[in-house]
């Protein structure tokens, strides 16, 4: 979905081409119970939902403005599938069923509670998570680490043109680093 679909203000979002590598590394099906935590404007949310004919979409998200805009964007995209909880991860985590699949676009410091919780609820979870900052991607590899956890990690370095005059330039984006884990077992199909 192009970005320039979505209602947007001054909350983060993930953009067209990022968004695309997560929720493929997601791997949802149908029935998906997904938790996207940081939900910015919802363009996970919004995107990922499109996939979930007997699933739901949790949009996570503790700010006010971003919530206003889930709402929105939910509202204009017909969303039907897509819950907006307003509230901190984990804690806002605590009352939802249990996910089969998350997304983690922010947690504002509390990552290792937030994955703690998660993998409580299902051991069996499909995780991605979107980074821009080298020191989060140290912590997530911390905790990799610390937990025995084999991931994925992607590094997205996407670059856009814009014309400049008679001129076409290309205009990077920040490069984002892209990690998955977990699921084992829900796509076997051998």
């Amino acid at each position: 979905m192009r970005d320039e679909l979505f209602i947007r203000g001054d909350v983060p979002m993930t953009k067209s081409e990022v968004r695309a590598v997560s929720i493929s590394k997601l791997e949802l099906e149908p029935d998906s119970i997904l938790y996207d935590i940081g939900a910015g404007t919802g363009s996970v949310s919004i995107e990922a939902s499109r996939y979930l004919t007997d699933g739901r979409v949790y949009a996570i998200e503790k700010k006010a403005e971003a919530i206003d805009l889930i709402k929105a964007n939910k509202e204009r995209f017909r969303a039907g599938c897509l819950e907006i909880i307003e509230g901190a991860a984990p804690e806002a985590l605590t009352v939802l069923e249990a996910p089969s699949h998350v997304f983690i676009g922010g947690t504002s410091g509390t990552m290792d509670k937030v994955l703690s919780l998660v993998l409580k609820k299902n051991p069996k979870v499909r995780i991605v998570i979107n980074v821009i900052a080298l020191e989060s991607l140290a912590e997530i590899l911390s905790w990799l680490n610390m937990h025995s956890v084999t991931a994925e990690i992607v590094q997205v370095q996407i670059s856009k043109g814009r014309q400049a005059g008679d001129y076409h330039l290309m205009m990077g984006q920040n490069p984002v680093y892209v990690v998955s884990f977990g699921g084992e077992g829900r796509n076997n199909l051998e």
